[in-house]
């Protein structure tokens, strides 16, 4: 029976590669790269589609200062609770259903919440069919704390899995408002992959806060003493695409 069970396991296993080898295959960064810029429009890392109400781009209506990082494969910005014209709540819980599911229809692969905070009450994963093509989608909405977590290289790697087709179509990291905690990811993000100094992603941290920035010293600090991890590197092509 254990031989049976060890056989069956490895045949899953080799079906979860094979399907990844397959989408990786198939997956062309710069035709997403390109896609959601000119849907987009966004064309720095500070500029914003969707404003701090939540306005802004209705198909992405539920987020909330909505920004890119790396064009076409990963996007930050916060969850649209207490100016939500279809059910207001609290400023601390997880992105609503109406928002993973403009996601979905946007093409976005994942979402991540980066607090712990209500996201037993969050749907886990969303289907559904792309606007602009029709096609079916499943987003997948998971958690994975960022601040005082430990977690820098588990994020990385899904982002890089991104980048790399493991995972094709954007993913969406978000905080409560979309300046701190996102703000973290995305500045070791761009570190890690475009090859910012640490005064450069510091400085991005700040700026993207929209003047909250006042007691933070301690993600100021992790930003700076941050080192990129040489397992995660990706090509000058690929930098040259993504990078904002």
């Amino acid at each position: 029976m254990k031989i049976f069970n060890a056989l069956v396991m490895t045949s899953v296993w080799l079906v979860s590669i094979n399907h990844s080898v397959a989408a990786t295959r198939s997956f062309d960064l710069k035709s997403q790269v390109e896609t959601y810029k000119l849907r987009y429009g966004l064309r720095d890392p500070n500029s914003k589609l969707v404003n701090n109400t939540g306005d802004g781009y209705g198909a992405l209506y539920g987020v909330r200062n909505f920004r890119v990082v790396l064009h076409g494969v990963y996007y930050r910005g916060g969850a649209n609770n207490v100016y939500n014209k279809n059910l207001k709540r609290k400023n601390t819980n997880p992105l609503q259903g109406g928002a993973l599911t403009n996601l979905c229809e946007e093409g976005f692969k994942e979402a991540v919440y980066l607090y712990t905070t209500n996201y037993s009450s969050a749907p886990k994963e969303i289907s559904c069919k792309i606007t602009k093509t029709g096609e079916p989608n499943r987003l997948t909405y998971h958690q994975l704390s960022a601040l005082g977590a430990n977690n820098e290289e588990a994020h990385l790697k899904k982002i890089y899995s991104h980048i790399k087709g493991i995972v094709p179509g954007p993913i969406y990291d978000h905080c409560w408002n979309g300046w701190h905690a996102s703000g973290y990811v995305a500045a070791i993000t761009l570190r890690q992959f475009c090859g910012y100094s640490a005064s450069e992603a510091d400085a991005y941290w700040v700026r993207n806060t929209d003047g909250h920035e006042s007691g933070m010293n301690s993600i100021r600090k992790k930003i700076r003493s941050f080192k990129p991890l040489p397992n995660l590197s990706i090509s000058k092509t690929e930098q040259n695409l993504i990078c904002p």
